[in-house]
């Protein structure tokens, strides 16, 4: 990428959140390559690479596998590319569409799991009110 903005995979870090250990992982298992080496062989990031970072990051929550996080990246790559055709860029945006839609039922799951957990951090604070209000 000439021209591109190199960062040292501690500023990668810094900006993602993630850590060190994390940022190799993904690297080992193929889903953010650092995007060059520097002379002393440290792993160089681009603006690009940060960014498909977050979007690893935002999945990790809904509780993406490592193979479902590898597919959709690939599916991503495929529509950035300019030698993907249109066939191609119809089945992709279709699997996009079916992680979309996974995506909003587990985001609803989520939300019912933190309206159950907030429901319990207010039957405990009303739990130690009472105690309080009887010492």
């Amino acid at each position: 990428m000439p021209g591109a903005q190199h960062m040292q995979i501690g500023e990668v870090a810094e900006r993602t959140g993630l850590s060190l250990r994390t940022i190799r992982y993904y690297g080992e298992v193929g889903l953010v390559e650092p995007s060059a080496r520097s002379r002393g062989g440290f792993r160089l990031y681009t603006e690009a690479d940060v960014e498909r970072l977050n979007l690893i990051k935002r999945m990790k929550p809904l509780e993406f596998s490592l193979e479902e996080t590898r597919e959709l990246l690939e599916a991503i790559d495929r529509l950035n590319a300019s030698e993907t055709g249109r066939e191609e860029r119809e089945a992709l945006t279709e699997r996009l569409d079916a992680f979309e839609s996974a995506i909003v039922v587990r985001c609803r799951t989520l939300r019912k799991q933190l309206a159950m957990a907030e429901e319990f951090a207010e039957r405990l604070r009303e739990q130690r009110a009472r105690n309080n209000a009887t010492s």
